[in-house]
C-alpha cells in the first residue's frame, strides 16, 4: 500500500488510540509522518514500531505551533496531510456541574487546538513546492449528532467541528486552493483506554457487552478501521471529497434500535 507515498503528514494526539493507529497506517501507506502529543513514553513505543517522528507539543499551545511548522518545513519541505486528532473529555460534566475552568480547558484543546491545526495546515499547504495542495481531517465524534448530557463541553466542541470543517473547506474552495477539509465521527472504538476500562470493571463481560451494545452492528469499531477511513480521505482517491462529515459508528446515529 503506497497511496501516500511522498506525502508529509502531521498527526496530533498520535501517542495512543486512533492517533497512534493512524500513524501506523500512514507509515504503511508510504507517508512521512510527524506526530505530536505529551506522553513521551507512549510516543517512544510508536516511534520504535513505525519509524515516525515525534515532536512533543500540545495543540492548544499557539507558540509551539510556530516552532512545529518551522521544523516540518525545514526538514521535509512541504505538508500534504493534517489529521487534527487530539482531543479530550477529561474533567467534563453536565451543564449544571461543569466547572468553568474545565469547560475552558476542553474548549482550548478540542476547539481552539483543532482550529490552530487547520489554520497552520492551510498556511503550510499553500507553500508546497508544486503549488497549493493538501488534505485536512478533523476528528470529531458521533456525539456531534447525539450529545451526552453528562459531557456538555465534549459534545458541544465535537458538534462545532462539523461547522469548522465545512468552513475550512469553503474557504479553500473560494480561494481556488485544492486543499480539502473533512470531519470524521467515530462511535465507540476499542482503544487501549476502552480496553482498560472494560478489564478494570467488576464484571468485564458485562462492561464489554454494554460498550458493544451501543451500536446496531453489536460491536465496537477497531482502531485500524478508523485509520483506514482517514487514509482514504487524505489520499488522491478522495480528491473530490471536501466539506463532508463521515460517520464511522456502526449505524449508532442512524436511528433507534427499538425495544
Amino acid at each position: 500500500m503506497t497511496r501516500l507515498a511522498n506525502k508529509v503528514a502531521i498527526i496530533t494526539g498520535g501517542t495512543s488510540g486512533i492517533g497512534a493507529g493512524t500513524v501506523r497506517r500512514f507509515m504503511q501507506e508510504g507517508a512521512q509522518v510527524v506526530f505530536t502529543g505529551s506522553n513521551e513514553s507512549k510516543a517512544e513505543k510508536v516511534v520504535s514500531e513505525t519509524g515516525a517522528e515525534f515532536v512533543k507539543h500540545q495543540v492548544q499551545d499557539a507558540t509551539g505551533w510556530n516552532k512545529l511548522m518551522e521544523h516540518v518545513s525545514a526538514k521535509y519541505g512541504r505538508l500534504d496531510i493534517m489529521f487534527a486528532n487530539a482531543g479530550t473529555e477529561s474533567g467534563d460534566a453536565s451543564i449544571e456541574d461543569v466547572p468553568l475552568e474545565n469547560w475552558q480547558n476542553l474548549l482550548d484543546i478540542n476547539l481552539t487546538g483543532v482550529m490552530l491545526s487547520a489554520q497552520h495546515a492551510v498556511r503550510a499547504m499553500r507553500k508546497n513546492p508544486e503549488g497549493p495542495s493538501g488534505a485536512i481531517i478533523l476528528n470529531s465524534s458521533m456525539n456531534a449528532y447525539i450529545p451526552m448530557g453528562n459531557y456538555v463541553t465534549y459534545s458541544t466542541t465535537k458538534g462545532a467541528l462539523i461547522a469548522m470543517a465545512k468552513s475550512v473547506a469553503m474557504h479553500c474552495a473560494n480561494q481556488s486552493l485544492p486543499i480539502r477539509c473533512n470531519s470524521i465521527h467515530p462511535g465507540v472504538v476499542e482503544t487501549e483506554m476502552i480496553s482498560d476500562v472494560i478489564n478494570g470493571a467488576p464484571d468485564p463481560a458485562a462492561a464489554r457487552a454494554q460498550f458493544e451494545g451501543m451500536a446496531p452492528l453489536k460491536r465496537m469499531a477497531h482502531v485500524d478501521e478508523v485509520a483506514a477511513l482517514v487514509a482514504y480521505l487524505v489520499s488522491d482517491e478522495a480528491a473530490f471529497i471536501s466539506g463532508a462529515d463521515y460517520k464511522i459508528d456502526g449505524a449508532t446515529t442512524s436511528g433507534m434500535m427499538g425495544v
